[in-house]
């Protein structure tokens, strides 16, 4: 597939997410991050955004819940350019019933190319990276240059 870029704003669209076991971890990660968060746009899935708010403070945009279709409106908002970056917190340990939605969420932010956070080390280096503050470019699928080929 042909490719183009976007410029991705100095103020991010971040998404934060956590399985069950790992809420508690994101919750201090982002409480130790939380003036470097405070800078940017946050999503959630619903009941990690919930405990967000509650823990930190941040104003947070929290979606469904991850398995009552939270991941797929967090895929659908990183295809319209609506996440910059996404930090899941994942147990890789653990089975979860939505994890086709998981699978498919990590996809999605492949596909288009975003920073991923998995843990707490990943998740250190991006919210660190002088990217997360400045305006940048990303290469992206160019979709109008598919879809025209496609007609």
């Amino acid at each position: 597939m042909k490719s183009t870029t976007r410029k991705v704003d100095s103020r991010k669209q971040i998404a934060l997410v956590a399985h069950d076991h790992c809420k508690s971890e994101l919750v201090r990660w982002v409480k130790e991050n939380k003036e470097a968060l405070a800078q940017h746009s946050l999503f959630a899935t619903g009941t990690t955004g919930s405990l967000l708010s509650k823990e930190t403070g941040l104003t947070i945009t929290s979606l469904m819940s991850g398995p009552m279709g939270g991941d797929q409106q967090l895929g659908a908002m990183i295809c319209e350019k609506k996440i910059d970056v996404l930090i899941f917190f994942w147990d890789p340990l653990s089975a979860v019933p939505h994890d086709p939605d998981v699978k498919a969420l990590l996809r999605i932010a492949a596909v288009w190319n975003i920073p991923v956070a998995i843990n707490r080390a990943s998740a250190g280096y991006l919210i660190t990276s002088p990217n997360m503050s400045q305006e940048v470019e990303i290469e992206v699928p160019d979709y109008d240059a598919y879809l025209a080929e496609r007609i």
